[in-house]
């Protein structure tokens, strides 16, 4: 059995990370590659580790305990994890292991000096680093000096950090194995990290070395400011010498000290360009190795680079895959859609089958390539026209790319240009009959749908699906629903920058725009008012109601006084919105018909805060301050030079706002009402498969695209590590930030503002709904946690549809993600809200209950307290 306990470095490679865990793979794989020095050592496997654990069964009640503990509670983990560790340093290594690993030592010399690494087996792994949570211990010299830090590592799987990261990440702490790395220790002139993408903007041709004098330690620890150099294209393009007064340095006897750098030598450079870029050579081969941009520890040692680490840098965006090497600049879809988390398989592969452009993926998110209108001058201009009304930030990240000159070729124009909506010219006359004719058509064709889908099953359903996705675009490409969109949103342009110009008024159309008819998703948020007027009567209903846990209590509410009706009146709103959620464009999500909770505390808050009738209340207040608006501008219009003309052209606009606005958000409610009937009837196959025993639960198919679950349907065979990877994925994409614009090099371009007339202090944003407020922030992440008392703030990332029955209950609006005529800033518009949206990093900026003023006229908020 001796032989699985210790193993050599260059025994293992990549696919052992369960005997030698990742750091101590990786370094195999690493010895590996031709023309990259790794010091030699061996590692001790996880079968040691397992057989050391077995000696101490009171472990395995700590970790039950751990289980149970909630990752907050930060108190029972210190007490748990140092109890937990101190019996494993306590526990006497085997002597057949101690042997093992002493024979192993001998090789690299019995009084060598060594480090002592841990390496689990779940560090360093593409999805997660993992990094700095288990020890490393330098300068370890003999045998029960080594034996000894082996122990401490192996017991540095439970540090308080380790144990917090897989309680908060969802890891069982039994699934993780250490494994340790001995290896001969290197005295080095210098070391550092290098990253062979750069880690702060993402661009994977451009690399980065971080490098000071002495053992890594120094700047691993924050000890030292490294020296950095940027390097593109085989040479330096950027570099700053840092003043390096303290230094890292082994001493003879075992351990390390702190030093002070010769003053003469703390402003010289810790390599010379030469040494970086040929650092930066080895880093290209070691990327080439792994297949993706790595996190490298370096050591320079008598003028020879030797590596010590390398793992994945986890935190990059990835970038969309094409099959060309030409340059491309990619919009994010998710910006414009208000959804910004991840999208699971089937969500992502739905709506590429059912939007109108070609969409790419890349870390769970969509993007849609922007290359060729950019290109070309023409359409250049319109797109970066119609982008900076929507979102300034994208606007600004385009221009910052096309400013460099030399990223895109300036091609022919190719064709004549036309408008972002598909050519539509919006209608002449603002005839509100159009309206009525589209909504009527959408209806019908969703009718059909519903009728015609129940009939289908198996292959079949399949097949029909793809039919009913090309119906699907047909309905969303008409010209006239093309035609009322633009005609809103063209009307409410026109009056901002006619009024401005006119009357100096900023945002005129937001009031102008108040209570306008036939806006679906503004009457879902009022009729969930008439919702808790019925149910405010009866207090036994509202005290079951604040008990809600699960999804079965509208069963239980008949039984109530007063019950039936409440139930009636939830399943009312539910029938008529019960497909929307929050992140609707994935199709995976649950919706309200299928987690009815969700709408149980926006209920009670509507309950508390408002009186009975305050839906048709609102509703007339916004429509007469829309009226008196109209009347104050047209007389203030009327009275200046040219004035009956400028007044007839506006009232012209403002009956064409008045008549389209609204249905701007009608197109979204017919997509998420058919993605309700195609997800339903998708699951009614995935039950069919868990009967056949084919899957083993319903919703392990949003992990399959569209065409993967059609062949699983056809074939009743699945490939169950292919959910399984895809699952591990969905869980990465989650830490990740999806940029606005990423480029084809990996560069996440953010964009910038750009403005001087704000307090200082403040957070810029774009103003999207007219007015100041002041108030309590609310900082929202879950629509389901909400609790709202009257004139809160809502700080949420991002609001799509679903959202809008809070802005009924609160006073103002920010949001990190959003434009001009994305969903928040319509409704803010429509309820008369200050709102503020696409302001960077909101919800971490904006503390929970502190007190902050909107300014939604002039796009950035004051922090008050």
């Amino acid at each position: 059995m001796t032989e699985q306990y210790v193993l050599d470095l260059q025994d293992v490679d990549e696919t052992r990370v369960a005997v030698v865990g990742g750091k101590g793979a990786h370094l195999g794989g690493l010895s590996r590659i031709e023309g990259i020095r790794v010091p030699d050592g061996f590692c001790v496997t996880t079968h040691a580790f397992r057989r050391i654990m077995a000696q101490a069964p009171s472990i395995d009640d700590r970790l039950d305990e751990l289980a149970r503990t909630d990752p907050d509670d930060r108190e029972a983990i210190r007490t748990l994890s140092a109890q937990i560790r101190r019996t494993i340093e306590e526990i006497a290594v085997p002597a057949d292991l101690a042997a093992a690993i002493t024979r192993a030592l001998a090789r690299l010399g019995e009084r060598a000096a060594c480090a002592v690494r841990s390496s689990a087996t779940a560090e360093d792994l593409p999805t997660a680093s993992f990094a700095g949570q288990q020890d490393t211990y330098l300068n370890v010299v003999g045998p029960t000096a080594i034996l000894q830090h082996v122990s401490r590592c192996w017991a540095s799987l439970f540090t308080e950090r380790a144990v917090t990261y897989r309680q908060r990440n969802g890891i069982d702490h039994r699934t993780v194995l250490m494994a340790v790395v001995v290896q001969r220790m290197v005295f080095p002139d210098a070391a550092g990290i290098l990253f062979t993408a750069d880690p702060v903007t993402g661009n994977r041709k451009v690399a980065t070395v971080d490098a000071g004098f002495g053992l890594g330690e120094a700047l691993v620890s924050g000890l030292v400011n490294p020296d950095v150099f940027k390097v593109r294209g085989g040479e330096v393009v950027a570099r700053t010498i840092a003043a390096k007064q303290r230094a890292v340095e082994a001493l003879p006897a075992g351990g390390t000290r702190e030093v002070a750098v010769d003053s003469r030598r703390q402003e010289q450079p810790a390599l010379t360009d030469a040494q970086v870029v040929q650092l930066v050579r080895l880093g290209r081969r070691i990327e080439a190795h792994f297949g993706r941009p790595q996190d490298i520890e370096w050591c320079l040692v008598d003028g020879d680079f030797q590596i010590v680490q390398s793992r994945p840098i986890t935190t990059l965006f990835p970038v969309p895959r094409r099959d060309d090497e030409e340059n491309h600049i990619y919009l994010s879809v998710g910006h414009q859609q208000m959804m910004t988390d991840p999208m699971k398989p089937l969500g992502i592969s739905v709506w590429q089958l059912t939007a109108m452009a070609p969409m790419l993926e890349a870390g769970g998110r969509l993007f849609v390539d922007a290359t060729r209108r950019l290109a070309s001058p023409a359409s250049r201009e319109a797109l970066l026209e119609l982008v900076g009304r929507g979102d300034p930030l994208i606007r600004d990240a385009l221009e910052t790319v096309l400013d460099r000159g030399d990223f895109l070729p300036s091609l022919p124009d190719a064709s004549p240009v036309v408008s972002p909506a598909g050519g539509a010219s919006a209608p002449t006359e603002a005839d509100p009959a159009i309206v009525a004719e589209l909504i009527e058509r959408s209806r019908a064709s969703i009718s059909a749908l519903e009728r015609d889908i129940r009939t289908r099953n198996g292959p079949a359903l399949f097949d029909f699906l793809l039919e009913a996705f090309e119906e699907h675009k047909r309905v969303l490409s008409e010209p006239l629903n093309m035609q009322a969109i633009m005609a809103g949103m063209e009307a409410t342009w026109w009056l901002n920058d006619r009024l401005e110009e006119w009357l100096g008024e900023k945002n005129a159309a937001d009031t102008l725009t108040l209570s306008a008819p036939d806006n679906v998703t503004s009457e879902m948020g009022l009729a969930l008012l008439d919702v808790a007027d019925v149910i405010r009567p009866h207090p036994e209903v509202v005290a079951f109601l604040q008990g809600v846990e699960d999804d079965g209590f509208l069963d239980e509410l008949g039984k109530l006084a007063g019950g039936a009706e409440a139930r009636d009146a939830i399943e009312a709103y539910l029938d008529r919105y019960g497909m929307r959620c929050v992140g609707e464009i994935d199709i995976t999500r649950p919706r309200w018909r299928e987690r009815p909770s969700t709408l149980v505390p926006v209920i009670l808050d509507n309950v508390r805060n408002f009186e009975p009738g305050a839906a048709e209340r609102r509703f007339e207040q916004g429509r007469q301050k829309a009226r008196q608006k109209e009347q104050e501008v047209l007389s203030r219009l009327r009275a200046l030079p040219d004035g009956e003309r400028k007044a007839d052209e506006t009232k012209r606009m403002i009956d064409q706002v008045r008549a389209f606005i609204g249905y701007r958000e009608y197109p979204k409610y017919g997509i998420i009402s058919r993605y309700f009937l195609y997800k339903q009837a998708l699951l009614a196959e995935a039950e069919r498969l868990v009967q056949a025993g084919v899957l083993p639960e319903q919703e392990d198919i949003f992990y399959l695209t569209f065409h993967e679950l059609h062949d699983v349907v056809r074939s009743h065979q699945v490939d169950d590590r292919l959910i399984q990877q895809r699952k591990d994925a969905f869980r990465s994409y989650q830490a990740l930030t999806p940029p606005r614009v990423l480029t084809s090099d990996g560069e996440a371009v953010t964009g910038a503002y750009r403005r001087d007339d704000v307090p200082a202090g403040a957070l810029i944003g774009l103003p999207v709904s007219a007015g100041t407020v002041e108030g309590r922030a609310r900082v929202i992440l879950d629509m389901a946690q909400a609790e709202l008392r009257a004139g809160d703030i809502l700080v949420t990332p991002f609001t799509d549809p679903s959202w809008s029955p809070l802005f009924v209950g609160i006073a103002g609006l920010v949001t990190e993600v959003g434009g001009l005529m994305t969903h928040g800033a319509v409704i803010a518009r429509e309820y008369g809200l200050p709102a503020v949206v696409g302001v960077e990093q909101a919800t971490r900026l904006i503390r929970d209950g502190q007190r902050i003023r909107v300014h939604g006229t002039d796009g950035y908020i004051e922090i008050l307290s």
